[in-house]
C-alpha cells in the first residue's frame, strides 16, 4: 500500500542514497521539522551500493580537510546515536612516494594534517614495508601513515543516516 505524500514540506530531498540520507539526517538533527526524503526504489539502490567507502581525512584544501575530519567524527558517533553500525573500520592509510617531489609533498601534507589535529606520521621505507609486507619497496623513498583513516560500508552508513534522520523527525518514503 502506497502512503500519500504530505501536501507541503519545508524541504524535499530527492534520492535515498548516502548524500540524500546525509542531508535529511543533518537537517533533522539541526531541528528542521518538515523534512521529507523521497526514493523511487529502495534506499541505496542507486550508486551508493558500489561506492568504495574509503575514508581519508587529508584533502586538498582547509575546507575539504575539515569536512572529511568531521566525517570521521560522525562515523564514530552515529552508531552510539542510532544503534545502527555504519561499517566503519579505522585501519589507517599509507601514502608512498617514488620520487623526491612526491616525498616533499607528503611531508607537507603531514604538516598540514597537524593543523586540523589529524594524526599523520612520516615513515621511512623500511617502516612502511614492516607495516605493509606485501608492498614492493623497490624505488619507494618513504611515505606517510594516517592511523585514523579507514573505510566504511556505504550501505550500512546510509542506513544509519536514514535511521538517525527518522529519529530526529524526518520522513523517508521509498518506492
Amino acid at each position: 500500500m502506497t502512503q500519500s505524500l504530505p501536501s507541503h514540506a519545508q524541504v524535499v530531498i530527492i534520492g535515498g542514497g548516502i548524500h540524500g540520507c546525509s542531508v535529511a539526517y543533518h537537517l533533522a538533527k539541526a531541528g528542521w521539522k518538515d523534512v521529507i526524503l523521497l526514493e523511487r526504489k529502495a534506499l541505496t539502490s542507486g550508486t551508493t551500493w558500489h561506492a568504495a567507502g574509503l575514508v581519508g581525512q587529508l584533502q586538498g584544501s582547509h575546507a575539504t580537510t575539515a569536512f572529511a575530519s568531521y566525517g570521521v567524527e560522525l562515523l564514530q558517533e552515529i552508531e552510539a546515536e542510532t544503534g545502527q553500525n555504519p561499517g566503519f573500520r579505522q585501519s589507517g592509510s599509507i601514502s608512498i612516494a617514488v620520487n623526491e617531489e612526491r616525498l616533499a609533498e607528503l611531508k607537507r601534507k603531514a604538516d598540514f594534517a597537524s593543523l586540523f589535529g589529524v594524526e599523520a606520521h612520516y615513515m621511512p621505507t623500511d617502516a612502511i614495508a614492516e607495516r605493509w609486507p606485501l608492498m614492493n619497496a623497490d624505488g619507494v623513498l618513504g611515505g606517510i601513515h594516517m592511523p585514523s583513516d579507514g573505510s566504511a560500508n556505504p550501505i550500512d552508513l546510509t542506513q544509519a543516516l536514514a535511521k538517525g534522520a527518522r529519529m530526529h523527525g524526518a520522513t523517508i518514503r521509498e518506492r
